[in-house]
């Protein structure tokens, strides 16, 4: 009996010895495995500055003086950070309570989620915490399923490097990166974007529901997306919600209330093609291609304006660019209907081409073929021009642009060739709006539909000017001759002579209905009306080279013939320039070159760049104010005069094709009309005293026009747009767009009190506007 219980104890202790042995082994393999991945024998491991800055790829964010985000530039990443002050407390407890429950009681590992993951082999949940999670999206990437050894391995990087990001950041921090560094799908890489684009909000906003489906999205978020999958994502957001109620971050209550919401979905995908302000975005972007060029790292090294994370702080009002976005739309749309109308085959049987032959529309195709980017692309690929040009003939599914249709997109089949004919049927536009005083760009739209239509008529695009051009006419008569807006000049033919100013020949301009009242005229009423007799004794007498000075001096920068047919807009001028030049006369004399950018800032909120103002004194304030008082004119009793009244002549066409007429806007306006040869421009020009706004529209081609002078003049096509923005931004009472009067000089020195000669025009209220650009 002694022998067997010594027998028993001895294999008792072996059993004990071998245990320890065992557990001891195991606890140095496990700290000796720990050790080889942490000295990067498994593979490279984050350095301790790598930890501190960790490399993600940042969106340059371009931003409105209201502080509104207009888009972003990036490559693959359209990410934003955000602080974790800038979370909604919701959105943090729904991420605690549904990914780590214990994260502020561990270290980056939680032990009693690894204990019951490893007894329940992962199936009631994993132990992955949210420092672990962050460190995959940071340095490890995707999990290797195929083989056992490898997610080992890669699970024990994470454990190391969990715990090394919990030494360096704090707990709000992890969960800011963690948030800041997720892939939401559809270009949501963030939570900023994500909120953005699936509801149409800043985080800060987000509702207990909406951050329950962002947080639910974690799990994966291709398969639990709301766009694809909304009732898997639905059945997602309310587990959500029940573990925010488990762990006592909302009431049961709460939660079954919460759970019947509908889930709404705002979706707003961003692309440099969508959203907002996309002309001006992608202004911008050559804008700032030009800044980096010049302005190199303190390093020496080159920003990358799609990874850097810059930021641009713009002068674009988000709330007016909204404004002129819409008005733009809302125009056009209507406008093209009519031009739509006036284009049938019947009706013009070489539409959308007018008065041209067949030949002429012939080369006009083949050159757009031509400059065609399928063409491009095919050339890079070695196709000869012949085999190239037989693609343009083959038939193909496209999507192209169409008013009527939702988001102005239709599915369609035709050939490469019908389809550059499809998009020359639309009209285009450009408008741009400006704060005189400072020259802050509030509003900028390059044309109807930047997607389909990427040419930006506001600076790429330059058309004749027409009667916009005769204010610097005026100005130079006004600055140099002293004349006043009372002044008279009789409305005769009036001829300059060959050899005068550098004519070769007569030059004898036509008023816009080739009759001559033979009255005298002041100059107030001739500008209102757009006589083209006046304005050629005025360009006579002061000599063109005295307005291409002035009109030098306020912007203009195109060069410009010193003839005297410019006085009647002969030449091509972009609506940026041109509204850059009004503002001179709305700034008492000023001008201020046109800013976009106030400031650049990188990631880490340090300026690289704040704006200095570029200012000429152009004019004087009392000559400056006298060609303000000749503009009020115009919408007074000319032919801007549709702004403030309704006519009996035309009512009906007005209705239709006048979008938002009538306008009856009361206040003091200044502005002009001009209509180019056979309607192919037509602008509008408009001022109150803090802001400058300059509409163009026409066809791509000179020959894609109205045929009436009584829809495609300057005040049926573009002063419109005009109107309906001013009255949005009217409507708006926080965008403090100025009622008041024009300031006036202390000291006239020009009378400008010329009532009585005004009377003799209010007879006729319904003048249409002048066609310029042409000398007769």
């Amino acid at each position: 009996m002694a022998k067997t219980g010594q027998k028993q104890q001895q294999s008792f202790v072996k059993y004990i010895k071998w245990f320890w042995i065992l557990f001891g082994a195991g606890v140095l393999s496990v700290v000796l495995v720990f050790l080889l991945a942490s000295w990067g024998v498994f593979g490279e491991m984050p350095t301790f500055e790598r930890l501190e800055n960790p490399e993600t790829n940042l969106a340059t964010e371009f931003i409105s003086s209201d502080g509104e985000t207009l888009g972003k530039l990036y490559l693959d990443d359209n990410r934003t950070p955000i602080a974790y002050e800038n979370l909604p407390k919701n959105l943090v407890n729904a991420l605690v309570a549904t990914e780590d429950a214990r994260y502020y009681d561990h270290s980056g590992i939680d032990a009693i989620g690894f204990a019951r993951a490893l007894a329940y082999l992962g199936r009631k949940g994993g132990a992955s915490t949210i420092s672990q999670q962050l460190a995959r999206q940071l340095f490890i990437g995707v999990r290797d399923k195929e083989s056992t050894t490898n997610a080992l391995i890669q699970k024990v990087q994470e454990w190391v490097i969990a715990t090394r990001l919990e030494r360096n950041y704090t707990k709000e921090e992890i969960i800011a990166m963690y948030l800041n560094i997720y892939d939401f799908n559809y270009n949501a890489d963030g939570i900023r974007s994500a909120a953005r684009i699936y509801f149409g909000k800043e985080p800060f906003e987000l509702r207990a529901e909406e951050s329950a489906v962002l947080v639910g999205m974690l799990k994966n978020s291709s398969y639990y997306n709301p766009i694809r999958r909304r009732q898997l994502v639905l059945d997602r957001r309310n587990t959500v919600l029940g573990q925010m109620a488990k762990y006592d971050f909302i009431t049961e209550k709460e939660k079954d209330s919460l759970q019947k919401l509908e889930m709404k979905i705002n979706f707003n995908p961003e692309s440099h093609r969508e959203g907002l302000a996309t002309y001006f975005r992608m202004y911008m972007q050559r804008w700032l291609n030009g800044w980096v060029d010049k302005n190199p790292k303190p390093d020496g090294e080159k920003w990358n304006i799609y990874l850097d994370g810059l930021k641009v702080y713009t002068t674009v009002d988000s709330r007016m660019q909204r404004n002129a976005e819409e008005a733009v739309q809302e125009h056009m749309k209507n406008l093209q209907a009519e031009f739509f109308n006036q284009n049938t085959p019947k009706r013009n049987p070489t539409a959308p081409f007018l008065d041209i032959s067949k030949g002429a529309i012939d080369t006009i195709l083949r050159n757009s073929m031509h400059r065609s980017e399928r063409w491009r692309h095919l050339k890079n690929e070695g196709l000869s021009d012949k085999e190239i040009e037989a693609t343009f003939h083959q038939m193909a599914e496209m999507t192209v642009f169409d008013w009527n249709s939702d988001s102005y997109e239709k599915d369609t089949t035709m050939t490469p060739l019908d389809s550059i004919k499809y998009y020359k049927t639309f009209l285009r536009t450009a408008m741009m709006s400006m704060e005189p005083q400072t020259g802050h760009v509030k509003a900028w739209v390059g044309g109807i539909d930047y997607k389909h239509f990427q040419y930006d008529n506001v600076i790429q695009g330059a058309r004749q000017a027409g009667s916009t051009f005769k204010p610097f006419v005026y100005a130079a008569a006004i600055d140099q001759l002293r004349y006043s807006p009372c002044y008279t000049l009789p409305d005769n033919r009036y001829c300059i002579e060959p050899g005068k100013h550098g004519n070769i020949d007569a030059w004898c301009p036509k008023n816009s209905d080739g009759t001559y009242s033979g009255d005298d005229m002041t100059l107030k009423s001739a500008l209102a009306n757009s006589v083209n007799t006046v304005t050629a004794q005025l360009i006579d007498r002061v000599g063109p080279g005295s307005v291409v000075s002035i009109a030098r001096n306020m912007g203009i920068t195109k060069d410009i013939p010193a003839v005297p047919s410019i006085a009647l807009g002969t030449l091509d001028i972009n609506v940026f320039e041109m509204v850059g030049a009004y503002g001179t006369f709305a700034n008492q004399g000023v001008y201020v070159k046109p800013v976009m950018v106030t400031r650049i800032e990188d990631k880490n909120g340090t300026v690289l760049y704040e704006y200095t103002p570029e200012t000429k004194d152009v004019l004087s304030k009392d000559v400056a104010y006298a060609m303000v008082n000749l503009m009020e004119g115009v919408t007074q009793y000319g032919s801007g005069g549709r702004l403030r009244h309704t006519y009996g002549k035309n009512q009906t066409m007005y209705k239709e094709v006048m979008t938002g007429y009538p306008y009856e806007l009361n206040n003091p306006i200044a502005g002009k009309t001009g209509t180019t040869q056979n309607q192919s421009d037509g602008w509008f020009m408009g001022m109150v005293p803090n802001l400058v706004t300059g509409v163009w529209v026409g066809g791509e081609e000179r020959s894609i026009h109205f045929d009436r002078l009584l829809y495609g003049q300057g005040a049926t096509m573009a002063l419109p747009i005009w109107a309906l923005y001013m009255k949005k931004n009217y409507a708006n009472k926080d965008l403090d767009v100025s009622t008041a009067a024009f300031e006036a000089p202390e000291e006239m020195s020009i009378n400008i009190d010329c009532s009585k000669e005004a009377l003799q025009n209010e007879d006729d209220l319904d003048t249409e506007d002048d066609l310029d650009g042409l000398d007769f």
